[in-house]
């Protein structure tokens, strides 16, 4: 299916977010149709972080339209909420609490029925290979494991959209190559944005990608298009060194 003729799942018109003169992120648009893996890619303090926030209906915008599936996320949050898993970067987990015991936890506060609880649990608990530590503490899980059982918490009531923050941050080698594998099988089956300031992970799973710096959008365009001229490396210091500027790329 066509680009233009597919659905918008994940949309942001003229976000800008203003802690007293501090801009945080300034006028940030951009759409993302259903079924596409995109990298929001910047560096440490670029907005992606309070960009993903928005969207997600966690934090509020100064001016702007978050959409998510369709649903205005500051008038209809609840309702884009459950077309949305989010996975932010270090999600608070219950340390206390096993893999199953959190699950548990969450398919009671999203209210799944008795069958469909069982039937997603059982499924997250596959899908995110947490079956060896179920009843484990999380507290005493590697940081691998904890991103899974984070992972698995976002995908329990199977939503459309997908919006994770720096996933594979503090992971090992062979951590990050099982997260990917993850990300492209569940790219087949829904929207998915991945914040991150590694450019390995653009090579490796994303469609598109979104680049800001300093709050602002500096380019939105296909992996390819991003390493005309140079390397991923070059131009992402071109873009974002301390004298970049100037209007978005495409």
């Amino acid at each position: 299916m066509a680009e233009a003729t597919r659905r918008a799942m994940i949309e942001a018109s003229g976000l800008s977010k203003y802690y007293g003169p501090f801009v945080a992120i300034k006028d940030i648009t951009f759409s993302i149709p259903e079924g596409q893996i995109v990298s929001f890619l910047g560096p440490n303090g670029a907005g992606k972080s309070t960009t993903m926030k928005i969207l997600s209906g966690y934090l509020a915008a100064s001016a702007g339209t978050a959409r998510i599936a369709g649903f205005d996320m500051t008038g209809q949050r609840l309702d884009g909420a459950r077309q949305l898993g989010y996975l932010p970067e270090n999600g608070p987990l219950y340390n206390d609490m096993t893999p199953i015991e959190l699950l548990r936890f969450f398919a009671d506060a999203r209210e799944l029925t008795p069958r469909r609880r069982k039937d997603r649990i059982d499924a997250v608990i596959a899908q995110c290979a947490l079956s060896d530590v179920v009843e484990k503490p999380i507290g005493k899980l590697s940081r691998g494991y904890r991103q899974r059982v984070g992972l698995a918490q976002a995908l329990l009531h199977d939503p459309a959209v997908l919006i994770m923050d720096e996933p594979t941050a503090g992971l090992d080698p062979n951590q990050i190559r099982d997260f990917r594998d993850n990300i492209r099988v569940l790219g087949r089956t829904k929207t998915i944005l991945i914040s991150t300031h590694i450019l390995q992970e653009v090579e490796a799973v994303a469609d598109r990608v979104i680049l800001v710096h300093e709050g602002r959008l500096k380019f939105d365009g296909p992996p390819a298009k991003l390493r005309e001229g140079g390397s991923l490396e070059e131009t992402f210091y071109r873009m974002t060194g301390r004298s970049a500027g100037g209007e978005v790329t495409r």
